[in-house]
């Protein structure tokens, strides 16, 4: 059977930006439309020219890529033509191949946002598209607000959509700029634009995930007829953020009720590097990833009740709907309180690490957890720490170093400029093989400012481990959690550090004190040692 063609066109560089907290340089959005365009994607938006100083120089310097790069604007002003419109003039002289331009098509707000009748909404819609084409690009019409604007008033809303077709438009998107149409909703007010005389190859749908649902409406504007998807990486967007591409990818290319019926341009290969590709824009944001995001979020593959991972030993299709390595993900079976042997059997399965049905250091690591958790440890969120622990109980932890002492000061004294700062010092003691370490860190970095007592501890850890240094010089942590587990005078504090290297991987660790530094101190043993275990490095002899 001939699959039909479906064309994602990602606005990350645009919409994402629009996302609070987000603010991408020049360079970030050059090495995301490499990113994006590495997946296979057919559009890329790459921003609105004229609108501010980062955008209109991407597009003075533009990536080459084999996606279709594209300028985004709004369609000319009332009052004034096409070809004399300067906004839409700065759209046009970035010179893509292709532009969209977003109009009003709900009536309300063409009388009562822009102030103009309805018919000078048509005719800007009209003009605008009609000159972009003229002048050779390929035009897409953002049909802005459409489906609350089909609501109030279908005639005009569809009459906008029919203006912009007429003119020349290859593509006429229906947007749910408010985010709030439900799936249901999507599919039937798309079928009916097709049925107005838009056909399907014509359209594309662009959905906010106010209601979590614009994943869903995005498919059921496809089911319905729409050629086109319009979504961001992870789905950043304003307010709740936009349909997000690295839900609907996998979904389109590995579930069968679109990928016997549609081609996408993305390769199954391509959805391999998915996970890299979501972890590194996150990186970029300098943001933790959502552990919970569909397919490449860490916990979407994690089974930490008994009964499921018992399951999963048998057969990974009773508790997973794909194999985690079709996005680049992994399968975790976390170790918690709420553990059995198979859980734990799986789990040291998947170390590479075999042990008999009837071995009696098992049930002895099972107590050793749910004890530790009982005292406020978390092996469930900190795999790494688990690994180490039950490796030393089978004897197959080395001791790479041995720490002697450690001491961390911290002082609030005026700078030189009459302001009052603080500063730690960090001082590690370790023994390696039968020589002594002695290293000193402060916490300022390299702007001056105070990144706090465990910044200092971990890079006076990091700072001199003689022969295993190379192996840990491409290591960094990317996020500190600190929790409180007890109230009161007795306060337990549990500490779980995010690590990760040049290879990509990352992984999580835990310490448990009354002292908020010694848990981390512990959290950070343990994220040494799990990287130097893991990339098989040899204990220096005594």
């Amino acid at each position: 059977m001939t699959r039909e063609r479906l064309y994602l066109y990602d606005t990350t560089l645009r919409d994402g930006q629009q996302t609070q907290g987000v603010q991408f340089s020049t360079a970030e959005k050059h090495q995301i439309a490499a990113m994006l365009d590495h997946l296979g994607v057919d559009y890329i938006e790459g921003g609105w020219p004229g609108a501010n100083p980062t955008d209109s120089e991407f597009f003075a310097s533009p990536p080459q890529t084999k996606a279709t790069l594209t300028a985004f604007g709004m369609t000319k002003r009332a009052g004034r033509s096409a070809e004399n419109d300067d906004v839409l003039a700065a759209v046009l002289n970035a010179d893509t191949p292709s532009v969209c331009l977003v109009g009003k098509t709900h009536d309300y707000h063409v009388t009562h946002a822009l102030g103009i009748t309805l018919d000078e909404n048509l005719d800007n819609i009209r003009a605008s598209i009609t000159h972009c084409v003229a002048l050779g690009r390929e035009a897409h019409f953002d049909a802005e607000h459409f489906f609350d604007g089909y609501k109030a008033n279908p005639d005009y809303a569809l009459e906008s959509l029919h203006a912009a077709h007429d003119a020349g438009a290859r593509w006429i998107v229906l947007c749910d700029t408010n985010g709030g149409t439900l799936p249901s909703e999507i599919h039937t007010i798309t079928q009916a634009v097709i049925a107005s005389g838009i056909p399907g190859d014509r359209l594309g749908i662009h959905c906010h995930d106010d209601t979590g649902q614009a994943v869903a409406c995005s498919l059921a504007a496809v089911e319905a007829g729409a050629r086109q998807i319009q979504g961001t990486l992870n789905g950043l967007g304003e307010r709740c953020g936009n349909a997000s591409l690295t839900t609907l990818i996998p979904t389109l290319v590995l579930k069968p009720a679109y990928a016997e019926r549609f081609d996408t341009g993305v390769s199954p290969d391509a959805v391999r590097g998915l996970l890299r590709i979501s972890r590194k824009l996150d990186d970029i944001l300098n943001r933790v990833p959502l552990r919970s995001l569909p397919y490449v979020g860490a916990s979407a593959f994690a089974h930490k009740a008994g009964l499921h991972a018992s399951a999963i030993a048998k057969d990974p299709a009773t508790y997973e709907h794909i194999d985690p390595a079709q996005v680049g993900n992994a399968r975790i079976v976390p170790m918690s309180n709420q553990a059995g042997q198979s859980n734990l059997r799986m789990v040291l399965a998947d170390m590479g690490v075999s042990v008999a049905r009837d071995d009696p250091r098992l049930p002895a690591i099972l107590e050793d957890i749910k004890a530790r958790e009982d005292a406020g440890y978390a092996y469930d969120s900190a795999q790494a720490s688990f690994e180490l622990l039950a490796r030393r109980a089978l004897g197959q932890v080395p001791q790479f170093f041995e720490v002697k002492r450690y001491r961390v000061t911290v002082e609030r004294r005026k700078n030189k400029y009459d302001q009052m700062v603080s500063l730690s010092e960090a001082v590690v003691v370790l023994k390696i093989g039968d020589e002594k370490k002695l290293s000193v860190s402060e916490s300022m970095d390299a702007e001056g400012h105070d990144r706090g007592p465990v910044n200092a501890l971990a890079k006076a850890l990091a700072k001199d481990l003689g022969p295993y240094q190379g192996a840990i010089d491409d290591m960094k942590l990317v996020d500190f959690k600190v929790r409180i587990t007890q109230g009161g005078t007795e306060a337990v504090t549990r500490v779980i550090i995010d690590s990760e290297d040049g290879q990509g991987r990352r992984w999580s660790t835990v310490g448990v004190s009354p002292n908020i530094v010694d848990a981390s101190f512990e959290a950070l043993l343990d994220a040494v040692t799990w990287k130097l275990l893991r990339d098989g490095v040899q204990q220096c002899p005594n």
